[in-house]
């Protein structure tokens, strides 16, 4: 009985057969070979189209073809990387192609048409918008917390390309995202000089902190910023902005005509962001004070940080 019930289990966990095929005819279109009964329902005998299974059934099919848009970017050695075009199922259109031939004798083989999607960002935009430099600012860290370094690298990575569109709100958890370690982020228990870390992800404030400082330099609408309770070595004093996922967030907006490009690198011992749009944008920039050079001094401690913030 106990092995019956382990087979049942099994089985149950077997990934079900998808009721399509696809390939490529020798023009190159997308097709789908579709099982007839998978979306047929019966009246008096006679087979109809069962909405429902057909709508799950173009789900699957789009979930099977579905390829994200991917942006261009601008490369480490300042190149500019090309935009891929993404493409889904246009359903509506498949909708037409089924019904057109679910009552046609023989298999049911029917032609994917397929919807383009376009990035935001393509190569003649990020072109123009990298040519003026409206702010800037580094920050700088000690290189010999492995762990930290890696968690730094990791959100400036996240934010680095991003293109912030007009009377857009750039949200600094959404960008990044959530910092878990199937993400890379790895837990970094040091206390720099009152700053506490997060655990997993810890240290990345002072990524948000440099943004911020170059973000304000520019001109940009600050919408949201937390100081930390204590001061951070890295920043002036009340130049900080704390964030913590599921808790405080950085963000602004935007509120230039034109798009302004984020880039962000680590280099060893520092953090340089720096923030650029086209030649016709009308800066209206702001002082800032700038951070010391000074290398942070880390203090180990073995105490359980999870839920302090960076």
């Amino acid at each position: 009985m106990r092995y019956e019930w382990l087979l049942g289990l099994l089985l149950l966990a077997q990934p079900k057969e998808l009721p399509f095929q696809l390939s490529d005819n020798p023009n190159g279109e997308k097709m789908a070979q579709i099982k007839r009964e998978s979306c047929t329902t019966h009246l008096l005998d006679v087979p109809l189209v069962d909405t429902q299974k057909l709508n799950r059934l173009a789900e699957q099919i789009d979930k099977s073809i579905y390829r994200k848009p991917i942006n261009a970017t601008i490369s480490d050695s300042g190149g500019i990387v090309k935009e891929i075009a993404g493409v889904r199922l246009n359903r509506s259109a498949f909708l037409n192609e089924f019904y057109g031939q679910f009552y046609s004798e023989g298999p049911l083989n029917v032609a994917l048409p397929l919807q383009t999607l376009y990035p935001k960002v393509d190569s003649e935009l990020l072109a123009s918008i990298r040519v003026r430099p409206i702010g800037y600012y580094v920050t700088y860290f000690n290189t010999r917390n492995n762990h930290r370094v890696t968690n730094l690298k990791l959100a400036t990575q996240a934010i680095n390309n991003y293109v912030v569109q007009p009377n857009e709100t750039f949200s600094f958890n959404r960008v990044v995202g959530v910092r878990t370690p199937s993400r890379g982020y790895m837990s970094a228990k040091v206390i720099v000089r009152g700053e506490f870390s997060e655990g997993i992800g810890g240290g990345i404030c002072q990524i948000s902190s440099t943004l911020f400082n170059a973000v304000d330099r520019a001109g940009l609408t600050i919408i949201e910023r937390y100081s930390h309770s204590r001061s951070v070595p890295y920043v002036p004093h009340g130049r900080d902005a704390t964030v913590n996922w599921g808790g405080p967030d950085f963000s602004f907006r935007n509120d230039y005509n034109q798009p302004v490009l984020i880039r962000a690198h680590v280099l060893p011992g520092s953090v340089h962001i720096s923030i650029s749009s086209s030649d016709g944008i009308n800066v209206k920039s702001r002082h800032v004070p700038g951070a010391t050079e000074a290398i942070p001094e880390e203090i180990e401690t073995n105490s359980n940080v999870k839920n302090s913030l960076p």
